[in-house]
């Protein structure tokens, strides 16, 4: 028996999210909350012919509680999605009292679930979440995760590309580590699993980094106004939360890039941190999943001097990043 929950399940990634999960035989319970159209969701959901049991909830009447009770996994894609001209920090100050709300309910109801946080910046609310559970003394750094799926979906789409064959797409794998926005997207590209063809020039290196990096900002001008990456981050998402649920059912040797608390594995959170030269809490980076979440940290590997400077880039960043999800709660009354 598996409850998912989804809070945020109305908008622009909840919506394609939560039919994929529906979709997914090892769901039996599909909970949906947002602050409208929930039921509406939900009715329709309940329609399809897969196992899981759907309801929607509004936020009269204890509906955040009653979404959360008895859930396995919580997955986190409400707030406002990214606009033309919007920056990190228009981002944040929307959507992390958003974040800091949902999370406050999730450590109340729910303590024990499998987290993952969608909602951006992911660099930042991920922190967030982490704080509000400290403070309610319920925090397991293993069960807290930042996804950064579409990240590595992208870099494998992109290089599949590059081969000239979409058809190798779903067997390309790249590591991609540091964060979720901008420069702190590092995919390690020495490593995919699919080389990049033989003479690949440095300008064309740099442009598929930047491409994988800045991707989000080719779909919002794209959809010019209309909106970001929902339906690319729905897949994601499911994809990520797919991994999870066959982890804690027991399923062994899956590995796959998140933003996690290194201290999930102290061991191999210290390692990573020797390899990136600071001593941040948080960082992306390839993570085998088990039955209590984070299994093992696993440490860059072998990297090109290339990705070594995308590494000392993405640092500095993603310590602003985190230290302003910490400070957000610092000065919240929670």
């Amino acid at each position: 028996m598996v409850k998912a929950v989804v809070l945020g399940a109305a908008g622009g990634i909840g919506q394609p999210l939560s039919l994929l999960l529906k979709t997914n035989p090892s769901i039996t319970e599909l909970s949906l909350y947002d602050i409208v159209n929930t039921p509406g969701v939900a009715a329709d959901l309940s329609h399809i012919d897969t196992p899981a049991k759907v309801a929607g909830y509004l936020p009269p009447d204890d509906g955040l509680k009653k979404a959360l009770t008895g859930a396995d996994i919580v997955i986190i894609p409400a707030g406002v999605p990214r606009k033309p001209g919007m920056t990190r920090d228009d981002l944040f100050k929307i959507n992390a009292g958003i974040v800091r709300d949902l999370a406050k309910g999730i450590a109340e109801a729910a303590p024990k679930a499998f987290v993952l946080v969608i909602s951006n910046p992911v660099n930042s609310t991920v922190p967030i979440v982490a704080e509000v559970f400290k403070k309610a003394g319920v925090f397991d750094p293993k069960k807290i995760f930042g996804v950064t799926t579409l990240d590595v979906v992208r870099a494998s789409t992109f290089v599949s590309e590059v081969l000239g064959d979409l058809s190798l797409a779903p067997k390309v794998t790249v590591p991609v580590v540091g964060g979720h926005s901008g420069v702190t997207i590092v995919p390690l590209l020495s490593q995919s699993s699919h080389p990049l063809p033989s003479g690949f020039s440095q300008e064309n290196l740099d442009k598929l980094v930047n491409r994988i990096q800045f991707g989000g900002d080719e779909v919002v001008k794209a959809k010019d106004g209309a909106g970001s990456a929902t339906l690319s981050m729905a897949y994601a998402g499911a994809d990520f939360a797919y991994k999870i649920i066959c982890a804690a059912k027991g399923e062994k040797g899956i590995v796959a890039p998140t933003y996690v608390n290194l201290a999930a594995d102290k061991e191999g959170g210290d390692a990573l941190k020797k390899e990136i030269g600071r001593d941040l809490e948080y960082f992306s980076a390839p993570v085998e999943l088990g039955t209590e979440g984070v299994a093992k940290i696993n440490t860059l590997g072998k990297i090109t001097a290339h990705e070594a400077n995308l590494i000392k880039a993405a640092v500095p960043e993603l310590a602003t990043n985190i230290e302003k999800g910490v400070s957000f709660i610092e000065s919240s009354k929670l």
